[in-house]
């Protein structure tokens, strides 16, 4: 059976998302999560989940960083994301970091069924008004070489990174996570050199450049 995961903590996108799902595919399973770690938590515990539809705005994530976990973590779930961000710069890094496509919240129902059941047969979905457009633009190296390197950390070296890029000590990380002290200290030391970064600084950075203004929100 095809399971799908809606993220998002709008309950009425989410109904509209779930009402299409069922129309692209009848009888799939539908899990729901509001914040990134319930999405983290769903798929966790069901790991054969086929598609995410991934908000880049709710409790946890505040941009690319939902979806840089989603794919460090499960990196053979697709995901589509679904935003209210148009510019094509913003698809853009979306791919960069490893969507199967990208839905606008202004999308028609029979666009997001579209999307869905094309994604679900192992091909990218973009609007097509969009497409020309977001293949013009110049790809971005960097872009591309920090989406590579975030996929290269582990489940528990993203959550470590994470807790890093908000100021927490080792001894604070290891007390949040439940592990020992110099775990996390190798984990440090891991993360660094898989983000090509020298001290917490750089990678906190790093990681705030992921971070992404909601456009419906500030509308």
């Amino acid at each position: 059976m095809t399971r799908l995961l809606i993220a998002d903590d709008h309950p009425l996108f989410r109904a509209a998302l779930r009402q299409a799902a069922g129309e692209s595919v009848p009888g799939c399973d539908i899990g729901e999560a509001a914040d990134l770690d319930s999405a983290l938590a769903a798929l966790a515990s069901e790991p054969d989940t086929d598609l995410v539809l991934l908000d880049l705005h709710m409790p946890g994530s505040q941009g690319l960083s939902g979806l840089a976990a989603l794919r460090g973590q499960h990196p053979g779930v697709a995901v589509l994301v679904v935003s209210g961000h148009d510019d094509p710069r913003i698809v853009q890094r979306v791919l960069n970091h490893g969507a199967s496509g990208f839905i606008p919240k202004s999308a028609s129902p029979a666009d997001i069924c579209e999307a869905i059941t094309t994604v679900l047969h192992g091909d990218r979905w973009l609007p097509q008004a969009w497409i020309q457009g977001i293949e013009a633009l110049p790809n971005d190296p960097a872009d591309a070489m920090l989406a590579a390197r975030l996929a290269r950390l582990t489940e528990q070296q993203y959550r470590v990174l994470v807790l890093l890029g908000g100021g927490l000590l080792n001894k604070q990380i290891a007390d949040r996570l439940s592990i020992q002290e110099r775990t996390v200290k190798a984990h440090v030391t891991a993360i660094f050199e898989k983000l090509g970064v020298r001290n917490r600084t750089q990678a906190g950075v790093l990681l705030q450049s992921l971070n992404l203004s909601d456009p419906t929100r500030n509308a």
